[in-house]
């Protein structure tokens, strides 16, 4: 009895702590735009890094696309995987501080050895559509996982499909080798 008085306690006290933000409704308060970021940041601005924020890699993953998925045995990119790459690129032209590495994976089936020559040529296929599309080589890396990091686990055609991708990973700063 003693623990559930303190979980309800616990609960209230929650409760009437996540009311306590003046600004929750765009202009009660400091006005529209004066909460913890500063202007822009109340009802439907930018919080810096967050997915809704165009410069961020959390907007990059979640907004343009991080991943593009393959057929079975294949590196060639589907009219669906280069308009999310052409997203990719657009990001990456306009954020020109980001470098990024693309990694090649594949599913389950075959050895270990086909599926990261198969991985190698899906990041390079990637990267090579990124190139041309006007991101210098020197912003970009590959490395492939082959089927050594799958996304989904089981031997169904389903899993099969998460795990036949290239995923770009956004970051600052130099690639190093």
């Amino acid at each position: 009895m003693k623990h559930i008085s303190k979980a309800l306690m616990l609960m209230a006290v929650l409760a009437v702590s996540a009311c306590t933000n003046p600004d929750r409704f765009g202009g009660a308060g400091g006005g529209a735009g004066s909460g913890q970021y500063g202007a822009g940041a109340g009802a439907g601005g930018v919080i810096p890094g967050s997915a809704n924020d165009p410069r961020s890699t959390a907007y990059f993953q979640q907004n343009v696309g991080d991943r593009v998925l393959f057929a079975v045995d294949q590196s060639s990119l589907s009219p669906q995987a280069q308009a999310t790459l052409d997203g990719q690129v657009q990001w990456l032209q306009t954020n020109s501080d980001y470098l990024a590495v693309i990694e090649g994976h594949a599913d389950e089936q075959g050895t270990r050895e086909y599926n990261l020559a198969l991985g190698a040529r899906r990041a390079n296929s990637v990267m090579e559509y990124l190139i041309a599309r006007g991101i210098p080589a020197s912003r970009l890396k590959f490395v492939s996982y082959g089927k050594e990091r799958p996304i989904a686990i089981c031997s169904e055609e389903s899993c099969y499909n998460q795990n036949r991708r290239a995923v770009t990973i956004i970051s600052a700063g130099g690639l190093t080798s």
